[in-house]
């Protein structure tokens, strides 16, 4: 197992083999990212990876997971993905699923055949970073898409058969109650929309070193309050209408964990952030939080 750099996978996908595809990030200009800024973008020779899979078949054995690296495999010429894809099923007799995160633009360069092909031969979940369903606001941190485009890519992978995880970021719009609104409103929408089957809910942390840090050092940018994320937490849990999700918000970044089902949970989440709105109860200190 040979990697480039520092490597990243979903929470997740914790006891997943990682196996490299791709080096960084194809768009890597968002302005809140900082995880391949120390990356150029490329696809690794076929003949390394098959060789990486090689290895890990004398290394481990058997493995029940594979994740893609890096941030989007999916890039990757269909038959490419086919042929790892295969090679990884004949490796492992006990393999599961395969996974990885899909780039919308990316996707969005796949026909709708392409990813039932995919799906076909194992490609089981695609995680998307929608981050949000604002069409101004995708465009103001450069995801590399529009909003229309974003609800295209998670509707053609979810069509696909693929089991879709979906990201967004709570404060990512900054402080200001109309742009908050706008922004949760709208991920609400796109989300009841995409139907995905999970969905995890991010807070924003700024890192030296990405456009969003610096806007914040100049006065651009203000950032939200932990007491700001969570009204944006309540509204969001309030607008959702996909039956089943899986909704998660217990990332390290986020100051009050929540993970369960919606319907069935929303008045439990509901209470859980009323409780710290009114006191605060529940509340991760901010030392212990992180991205």
């Amino acid at each position: 197992m040979r990697y480039e750099g520092d490597i990243y996978r979903p929470p997740g996908e914790w006891k997943s083999y990682l196996l490299q595809a791709t080096v960084g990030c194809s768009n890597n200009t968002c302005t809140f990212c900082n995880m391949y800024r120390d990356k150029k973008f490329h696809i690794r020779p076929m003949e390394d990876i098959l060789e990486d899979i090689r290895m890990a078949k004398a290394y481990y054995g058997d493995v029940r997971r594979v994740f893609l690296c890096d941030g989007d495999a999916i890039i990757m010429k269909t038959q490419d993905l086919l042929t790892i894809l295969d090679a990884l099923y004949a490796a492992f007799p006990s393999l599961e699923k395969v996974t990885t995160y899909a780039g919308p633009r990316s996707t969005l360069t796949k026909s709708p055949e392409d990813l039932k092909l995919l799906r076909e031969h194992g490609l089981a979940r695609a995680y998307l970073g929608v981050e949000t369903g604002c069409d101004a606001l995708l465009k103001k941190v450069k995801k590399g898409v529009d909003a229309q485009q974003m609800l295209e890519a998670g509707l053609r992978l979810r069509e696909a058969g693929m089991d879709l995880w979906v990201m967004i970021l709570l404060g990512l719009a900054g402080r200001g109650e109309e742009a908050e609104e706008r922004h949760i409103l709208d991920t609400a929408a796109m989300m009841n929309q995409m139907k995905p089957r999970h969905l995890s809910a991010l807070t924003l942390s700024l890192y030296p070193g990405t456009e969003l840090y610096e806007d914040c050092q100049a006065g651009r940018f203000q950032p939200v309050t932990p007491m700001d994320t969570l009204r944006e937490a309540r509204l969001l849990i309030e607008k959702l209408e996909v039956d089943p999700l899986h909704f998660t918000c217990d990332h390290a970044s986020n100051y009050v964990p929540l993970k369960g089902s919606l319907p069935e949970d929303r008045e439990r989440f509901l209470a859980q952030l009323d409780r710290a709105l009114e006191s605060g109860a529940g509340m991760r200190p901010e030392w212990t939080r992180g991205f």
